[in-house]
C-alpha cells in the first residue's frame, strides 16, 4: 500500500504555531480562534492574510466589529502596511438600523441575518479568495438569537466556503454569557488563546490548539507574546524530540582541588546544582567551568536572573574571571533575564535558540529562584526545568544552576527542591570556627561517576575559589556549629596553631578543655 500524499497546509506566518500545527491549516476548510477581547485575536489574523499575500495568495478580511480604519491603525501598530496585499471589506450594519426613526417591528433580526450573509457571499464572489478572516462571530451569534439557527448559519458559511475552496479564519471574543461550543464540532481546528494576569508583572499569554481534525499537532499549552512585529509562540519543550550523539568526557574548571573534589569534573551532557546560602560564592562556581569551556574553544552562555550584569562584569573582574572579555570573544553569551517580565515558555524557547543557533556547550542558569518567581507554580516549574535539562542533555550541552536556600547556618531550606532532577549536586555551607565566619564545599551526588566524600574549606579570592584540605577531625560542619576532636590546625586562613586538646566551637566562643 502506497503513502497516502501530505495534505497542502497553509502557513499562518506566525512564529511558532505554525511548528505547533506541524506546518500550518489544512486548506479549504474553515478554523476557529477563539479567546477574550485583547488576547491577540486579530494580530494573528493580519498575520495569516498577509502570509498569503506573500505566498501570491488572494485574501478578504470581513469585519463586523471593527472598521476599517480601525484595522489598518492595528496593522500600523506592528509596523505592517496593508496597502493592497488584501481586500477589507467592513460589513456595517444597514443604515435603516442606524436611524432609530425607521426601526420598527418589521425589520426582525431574520432579515438582517439574510442581509449579512448574502453581502458576505456577494463580496467572495467578488474577489474569490484564498484566505478569508471573519472577524467575529459574536455579531453573527447576536443576529442568530437562537443555538439552532446559529449552527444552521456556521454550517452554510462552512460549506458555502468548501466549494470555493477558501481557507476560512473565524474569530470569536467569548463574549456571551455561556461559552457555545456550536463552532467547535463544526470547525475543522480550534485554537484558544488565553490571558493570565499575575499577582505582580506583566500579563502571560498562552495558547493551546483544542481540536485539528485528521492531523496530528503539538498538545499542551504553549506560551506567547504580543509585540512590534506581531504574535510569536514559543512551543512548549518535548525533549524527546532533539538528540545527538556526543562523547560523555569529564569537563575540568581548571581548579585541581574542586576538580578532585568532583571526582575529576563534571561529565559533559549532565547538569550540575549549586545549593547555598546567599553570598556562598556559587555564582563564582558557576562562572569558573563557563571560563574553562571559554578556554577549551568552547562556547558557554549564562543567564542571568538576580544580579545586574555591570555589577556581575566587576565582581568577576575582581577574580580574575574577564566575562566582558570573553563577550568580546564571541565565545560567551550573558543575558540578563527580567523574571517579571518573562514566562517560563520564552524563556526555555530563548535558552534553545541559543544551543541550536551558536552550538553553545556550557549553560549556566543563575538562579533557579528567579525561574521560580516566573513561574510560581512548583510543580509546573519542576517539569519545565526537567524537560530543559533533558533538551540540553541531549544536545551534549552541560548545565550548572544555583539555588539560594533560606538561611546562613544551621538548618537551610530551599525554596524548590530540584536536587532529584540535577546529576550532580554541590553543597556550599558557612560554619563558624574560632570567632570567624568560614565556607565549606562538599559533593553529596554524582550520578555519572565517583566523588570525594569529604568537606573542604574553601574561599573566594582574586584566583577564584581556594579549596583547603578535608576537614576530617570536624564534626557538624554542615550545622554550622562544628566541633574539632583534632590536635592540628586544618583551617585555611589562620596562623593560629591548636593544641592538641579537643577545641568546641560553638556560637563563636572558643572552649578549650
Amino acid at each position: 500500500m502506497s503513502d497516502l500524499p501530505l495534505p497542502d497546509k497553509a502557513r499562518l506566518g506566525v512564529p511558532g504555531l505554525d511548528d505547533i500545527l506541524l506546518g500550518g491549516l489544512t486548506r479549504g476548510h474553515l478554523y476557529l480562534v477563539e479567546g477574550n477581547p485583547g488576547t491577540g485575536k486579530t494580530t494573528i489574523a493580519l498575520q495569516f492574510l498577509l502570509e498569503g499575500a506573500r505566498a501570491g495568495e488572494t485574501g478578504l478580511y470581513i469585519t463586523l466589529s471593527e472598521t476599517e480604519d480601525e484595522l489598518r491603525l492595528t496593522a500600523v501598530s506592528h509596523g505592517w502596511a496593508i496597502g493592497d496585499k488584501f481586500s477589507v471589506f467592513e460589513l456595517a450594519p444597514p443604515e435603516s438600523l442606524l436611524d432609530t426613526q425607521q426601526q420598527t417591528l418589521l425589520y426582525s433580526s431574520d432579515l438582517e441575518l439574510g442581509e449579512t450573509t448574502k453581502a458576505m457571499f456577494e463580496v467572495v464572489e467578488r474577489i474569490v479568495p484564498h484566505r478569508i478572516v471573519i472577524d467575529s462571530l459574536s455579531e453573527i451569534r447576536l443576529l442568530a438569537q437562537s443555538s439552532l439557527r446559529y449552527r444552521r448559519q456556521i454550517l452554510l458559511l462552512k460549506h458555502y466556503f468548501a466549494r470555493n475552496g477558501a481557507t476560512v479564519l473565524m474569530l470569536d471574543d467569548l463574549t456571551t454569557e455561556e461559552q457555545d461550543k456550536t463552532v467547535h464540532s463544526v470547525a475543522h481546528g480550534v485554537v484558544r488563546l488565553e490571558e493570565l494576569m499575575p499577582e505582580y508583572g506583566a500579563e502571560r499569554r498562552r495558547l493551546r490548539v483544542i481540536k485539528y481534525r485528521g492531523q496530528a499537532y503539538r498538545g499542551g499549552y504553549h506560551d506567547f507574546t504580543i509585540k512590534r512585529g506581531g504574535v510569536e509562540v514559543f512551543p512548549r519543550l518535548v525533549s524527546a524530540e532533539h538528540r545527538i550523539d556526543y562523547v560523555r568526557d569529564p569537563l575540568t574548571s581548571n581548579n585541581a582541588a574542586l576538580d578532585a573534589l568532583l571526582g575529576g569534573g563534571v561529565e559533559r551532557g549532565s547538569s550540575a546544582l549549586v545549593l547555598g546560602p546567599a553570598g556562598a560564592g556559587k555564582s563564582t562556581l558557576t562562572l569558573m567551568f563557563a571560563k574553562a569551556a571559554v578556554e577549551r574553544g568552547e562556547k558557554a552562555a549564562i543567564f542571568v536572573f538576580d544580579e545586574e550584569l555591570g555589577l556581575l562584569f566587576n565582581r568577576a573582574k575582581g577574580l580574575s574571571i574577564d566575562l566582558e572579555a570573553m563577550r568580546a570573544s564571541g565565545n560567551l553569551l550573558i543575558e540578563q533575564v527580567d523574571a517579571s517580565e518573562l514566562s517560563p515558555g520564552e524563556f526555555a524557547h530563548r535558552v534553545r535558540g541559543r544551543v541550536d543557533a551558536a552550538q553553545v556547550k556550557t549553560v549556566v542558569i543563575d538562579s533557579l529562584n528567579g525561574y521560580q518567581a516566573a513561574m510560581p507554580q512548583e510543580e509546573a516549574l519542576l517539569l519545565h526545568i526537567h524537560e530543559l535539562l533533558q533538551y540540553l542533555n541531549r544536545q551534549g550541552a552541560t548545565t550548572f544552576m544555583t539555588v539560594a536556600q533560606h538561611g546562613l547556618v544551621g538548618d537551610m531550606k530551599s525554596p524548590v527542591d530540584v536536587t532529584y532532577i540535577a546529576d550532580t549536586v554541590i553543597l556550599l555551607r558557612y560554619f563558624e570556627a574560632l570567632g570567624r565566619v568560614r565556607r565549606a564545599i562538599s559533593v553529596v551526588k554524582k550520578r555519572t561517576g565517583s566523588h570525594e566524600d569529604t568537606i573542604r574549606q574553601y574561599r573566594v579570592g582574586h584566583g577564584g575559589f581556594e579549596i583547603g584540605e578535608p576537614l576530617e577531625n570536624f564534626q557538624g560542619v554542615l550545622t554550622g556549629v562544628p566541633t574539632y576532636l583534632g590536635s592540628n590546625n586544618p583551617l585555611i586562613g589562620d596562623d593560629l596553631v591548636m593544641n592538641p586538646a579537643s577545641v568546641r566551637l560553638m556560637a563563636g566562643t572558643n572552649q578549650r578543655e
